[in-house]
């Protein structure tokens, strides 16, 4: 066997060996991701999330621009759409919440966003 074929044997061994070493890597769970979820269930309405409405979205929700944040009733109808534009960040505009105000919000609307 001359040098050449030696190389070419050689390089072709290593690439199956990587190949082969490489599969066991990209084998996904079988399970799916593990998903841990820490809402509480007890999150009130009217202790907690007003409270963050009203200090952070009353000043252009607060009926003069759509939608309107002032009750519970404005709030539920739009919870999803909160839960959106809070978790993106793209609100409040000219503020910010902080995680814990973001998570007690997104966790609210999952828990089905009661008055409670």
């Amino acid at each position: 066997m001359n040098t050449n074929q030696k190389i070419k044997k050689a390089l072709m061994v290593f690439g199956i060996c990587i190949a082969f070493s490489s599969c066991e890597y990209n084998v996904e769970n079988e399970d799916g991701p593990i998903e841990i979820d820490l809402c509480d269930p007890a999150i009130s309405f009217a202790t907690q999330v007003k409270p963050i409405i009203d200090n952070n979205c009353i000043t252009c929700h607060g009926g003069n621009q759509a939608p309107d944040l002032r009750t519970f009733a404005g709030i539920s109808a739009n919870a999803e759409r909160v839960k959106d534009q809070v978790t993106t960040r793209r609100m409040p505009l000219g503020g910010s919440l902080s995680n814990e105000e973001i998570e007690t919000i997104r966790c609210w609307v999952e828990n089905g966003g009661l008055n409670n």
